[in-house]
């Protein structure tokens, strides 16, 4: 490994580097975006269960919010659901923008790393052909190992860079639709809750199922 590094020359290192800061980002990003962490499936008919039993106090409501981001979003609209229908969804439409926040950190610098060391690769080959192009002007085409050495390093920088970019790119894309799936069901619940605490709806205690 240390002698592919050394081979493609010092642009390696950045890729390297680049490849290190994907790997954090992906692991970071699947441990929190878990449904259990971002969106339980059962927590409205749990919070349901909580309203009818008059058993939604403050530390439930403490409880609710450090539980989930939906937690967080239904905490915001029930602390707000005696000012009126408006003011409820106003808040869980704010406390939703903030989770949204959330949920895509890092997801920036991951599609910078995916755009970028491609580049780096590019730029690691465009230094090792100009090296060969050197090369062939002090000592002309006979000598097949000089010639080689500047060649690999230009294929070593491109393979590595597309090798960090493909799987970062991959990921990017999968975290970003991960992410509008739970938004539109965090809607869908948030709506479903000021529909029940309105009257206007019953929960089904078997959602989520």
């Amino acid at each position: 490994m240390f002698e592919l590094v050394k081979a493609g020359g010092w642009l390696m290192f950045p890729i390297l580097a680049c490849s290190v800061i994907a790997m954090g980002i992906i692991i970071e990003r699947f441990w929190s975006l878990r449904a259990t962490k971002v969106a339980p499936r059962k927590l409205l008919a749990q919070v349901w269960v909580w309203i009818q039993n008059s058993e939604l106090d403050k530390e439930k409501l403490k409880a609710l919010k450090q539980q989930s981001m939906l937690g967080s979003v239904f905490a915001a609209g029930l602390n707000n659901s005696s000012k009126g229908r408006e003011v409820m969804k106003e808040s869980l439409e704010e406390q939703a923008s903030h989770v949204a926040h959330e949920m895509e950190r890092y997801l920036n610098t991951l599609g910078t790393v995916a755009s970028i060391t491609p580049l780096l690769g590019l730029l690691g080959t465009v230094i090792g052909m100009i090296k060969v192009f050197n090369d062939i002007m002090l000592q002309g085409t006979g000598n097949a190992n000089v010639l080689a050495g500047g060649i690999s390093e230009a294929l070593l920088t491109t393979a590595a860079g597309l090798t960090v970019a493909i799987p970062a790119m991959i990921f990017y894309r999968y975290f970003t639709r991960k992410i509008d799936e739970h938004l539109v069901f965090m809607e869908q619940e948030s709506i479903k809750l000021v529909e029940v605490l309105q009257g206007n709806r019953k929960v089904d205690m078997t959602e989520g199922d």
